[in-house]
């Protein structure tokens, strides 16, 4: 989660060029990146496209789509953030982009009331 996160932060500060975006964040693999990437097309957060290869899996984000951009601000709050992977893990010991989704929004709306 905490890599899906960076990616969107990551492409947030990219100009919008229509094309696809080589993305680089420190401490993570290109395979990792790579397979988040895909992750998060099949999720409906990003738009990106598949280079994939005989011999190479590659998919290169494009664009934030609407359902990443509320993702994303969701998530931008560092404690909203660690209030929604606590209790998510905490209720059902693992995290998903769906239970993510739900968690930031009764961390947000805890941090409210």
């Amino acid at each position: 989660m905490d890599l899906i996160r960076r990616i969107l932060f990551k492409m947030e500060e990219l100009p919008m060029t229509g094309g696809w975006y080589d993305i680089e964040i420190e401490g993570h693999s290109r395979d990792e990146i790579t397979y988040h990437v895909r992750l998060m097309d099949e999720a409906g957060l990003i738009e990106a496209q598949d280079l994939t290869t005989l011999t190479d899996i590659d998919w290169r984000p494009k664009r934030i789509t609407y359902a990443g951009h509320e993702f994303l601000d969701a998530a931008r709050s560092d404690k909203v953030w660690k209030t929604a992977k606590e209790k998510l893990l905490n209720a059902t010991g693992t995290l998903t982009i769906e239970g993510m989704k739900i968690a930031l929004g009764a961390a947000m709306k805890a941090l409210l009331t």
